[in-house]
């Protein structure tokens, strides 16, 4: 059995799979299915967890994802209040290239295409530059039925196969013989983590989550993300982190203020830990962003 192995429910004559989604939060737990996902957030913030990889996603990006890449959009804290009014807005094609499109996919003429969607299983961003013309297409494939259906997705993929150098969502696939029961314990590791990264959460909390001892919990997370609790944690608090130093609602907040926001009991530590992950200092992070904000 596979990690949380999503069935797609649609009609067994449709090949293309067209899912508009308006709810309190994304679908929360970690998944897959056999069908490339190709998602357009148009409302909604959080954390992308694809594989053992994370990404920030906020309102207006595309997401493409492989067939069977384990993923979570997971939204964030705030989509959970029980007084929350919040909704999430996506557009989602979804398509299985290996099932009865498959001999579509192997024509000769088709061999660019082909090439991509193995090349690119890993998933990808969409850059933002082309998020306009991809959306637009998206919903010119969510309006259409039949061939002219079929003939605008193959010209979708074709343009994304004529966009250089798209950024990989994961390096590699680690996830992908996690059984079902590790996958649903993975999720909820996931989801207490991520829930309660402002706090002073030990490798004693989370192990008592996964039912195990800390000794047991570090060999069994190690072996399944790559990731020790601590690298988790880290890339969880620094994530949130970037989104609290870059959003309108923390004007006038200092960085010192954000970096105990966010669990860390210094900021020598917090500055360490975020050049670490991100590759520069958290004010070399907001020169860059807000630079290529006004660009």
């Amino acid at each position: 059995m596979k990690v949380l192995q999503f069935t797609i429910p649609v009609p067994s004559d449709r090949n293309i799979i067209i899912i508009r989604d308006v709810l309190p939060y994304f679908y929360q737990h970690l998944h897959r299915h056999d069908e490339v996902q190709l998602t357009w957030v148009q409302k909604g913030e959080g954390t992308l967890v694809v594989d053992n990889n994370m990404h920030l996603f906020g309102p207006n990006e595309i997401y493409f994802l492989g067939v069977n890449q384990p993923h979570v959009f997971k939204s964030d804290p705030v989509y959970f209040s029980p007084k929350s009014k919040r909704k999430v807005h996506a557009l989602s094609i979804h398509f299985n290239p290996y099932g009865k499109l498959q001999s579509l996919f192997e024509l000769s003429e088709m061999k660019n295409i082909h090439q991509f969607l193995e090349k690119h299983n890993n998933g990808f961003i969409v850059p933002s530059k082309h998020v306009a013309d991809i959306s637009h297409k998206m919903m010119q494939i969510g309006n259409l039925s039949g061939s002219e259906q079929l003939t605008a997705l193959i010209d979708l993929l074709r343009k994304f196969s004529s966009i250089p150098n798209l950024k990989k969502l994961s390096s590699i696939s680690n996830l992908t013989n996690v059984s079902e029961n590790d996958g649903i314990r993975l999720s909820h590791i996931y989801h207490y983590i991520m829930g309660n990264y402002a706090r002073n959460i030990t490798l004693e909390h989370v192990a008592q989550q996964a039912h195990m001892t800390p000794q047991a919990f570090c060999r069994y997370f190690k072996k399944r993300t790559q990731h020790t609790f601590v690298s988790f944690l880290n890339e969880v608090r620094i994530n949130e982190a970037c989104k609290k130093l870059t959003t309108g609602d923390t004007d006038g907040v200092s960085i010192s203020a954000i970096a105990y926001n966010c669990g860390f009991n210094t900021v020598t530590n917090f500055n360490r830990v975020f050049k670490s992950v991100i590759g520069k200092s958290p004010s070399e992070y907001l020169d860059d962003y807000f630079r290529s904000t006004y660009e």
